[in-house]
């Protein structure tokens, strides 16, 4: 799987930094899957190859606005490119009305069919490729963690079993390839029964706000990647002696050690943190920070940069 990254920025955006926005995309093909969607996202995308017609659904981790602003014009601007497939909303009940309000006081009426899902009563949904779970984090709101799981990673056909029960090498064997349900000779053919996986499934969390990262540790054992928000560094928290619900880089790093996590990704940094040293906080702080308490591969996410997880499990920039 991959990730891009829309808005890596806390609270406001930045010249350099939007606010919070995730791409999950599927190892094959063009879905993939939206985590969080602050104001300005649809912005972000037309700098990007994602499509909002291949955007298999969107998860909102918690209410604040720098998470959720974006949500009704990108909502907008996917009925005016032409979507008609409906899409999958989960966000947290008490923005349920917002949404539809402002649409309707908008005018702007979807061609498109939203299945709108509570946040609070969701649990496990399948869609496309993946397995969506999530992970109740702490935040001074509810504030949620989402953990996506390929459920047929890079499958190929299993020849051997088509032949067994008869079914001639042809157009059906390409469209049961494509995960394509047939039928042959009057009878219903299972995709998932042909396909085999050729490697361990992914799987990769990406994470509200949270100010307690230890809430992970039941999900994030040995987990490919871990995308987690390191809004502060531990000498701001304690000069103003409150983490305002957030983690700071050394908090998470210390978790992702102990957890054994493959891959840390840090984002939601706050506007303090400039790429340039010299000019108030340094964005290399919260990298000197983490790499003091993780000894895994650490990634500060970059706005509109995308990461590729091989097949040896490293995630790394996608060229």
């Amino acid at each position: 799987m991959d990730l891009q990254f829309l808005g890596t920025s806390s609270g406001v955006p930045t010249k350099a930094r939007n606010v919070s926005a995730t791409a999950v995309i599927e190892s094959a093909g063009h879905g993939w899957y939206l985590v969080d969607c602050g104001e300005g996202t649809q912005h972000q995308l037309l700098h990007s190859p994602l499509s909002v017609r291949d955007l298999r659904a969107i998860f909102i981790t918690h209410v604040h606005g720098d998470h959720c602003f974006g949500l009704p014009g990108l909502l907008a601007s996917a009925g005016m490119s032409g979507r008609s497939e409906p899409l999958t909303l989960v966000m947290p009940a008490a923005l349920q009305a917002w949404v539809r309000q402002s649409l309707a006081v908008s005018e702007t009426y979807l061609p498109f069919e939203l299945h709108i899902q509570a946040l609070e009563s969701f649990s496990t949904m399948a869609c496309g490729n993946v397995s969506v779970s999530t992970v109740e984090l702490s935040h001074r709101v509810p504030s949620w963690a989402y953990v996506f799981s390929e459920r047929d990673p890079e499958p190929r056909l299993d020849t051997a079993r088509l032949k067994a029960d008869g079914i001639p090498a042809g157009p059906l064997w390409g469209r049961l390839a494509r995960g394509e349900a047939v039928e042959h000779e009057g009878s219903p053919l299972d995709p998932q029964a042909y396909l085999q996986p050729t490697r361990a499934p992914q799987r990769i969390i990406v994470c509200g706000d949270n100010d307690r990262p230890e809430l992970l540790a039941t999900v994030a054992r040995d987990v490919d990647v871990l995308v987690h928000e390191a809004t502060f560094t531990q000498p701001v928290i304690e000069r103003s002696q409150s983490n305002f619900g957030h983690s700071t880089a050394a908090a998470v790093a210390q978790f992702a050690e102990a957890a054994q996590v493959r891959n840390l990704v840090l984002t939601h940094f706050s506007a303090r943190y400039q790429a340039v040293p010299g000019r108030g906080n340094s964005i290399a702080e919260i990298r000197d920070e983490a790499l003091a308490g993780y000894h895994g591969n650490l990634t500060l996410a970059r706005d509109l940069q995308r990461y590729h997880l091989g097949r040896d499990g490293v995630l790394v920039e996608a060229v």
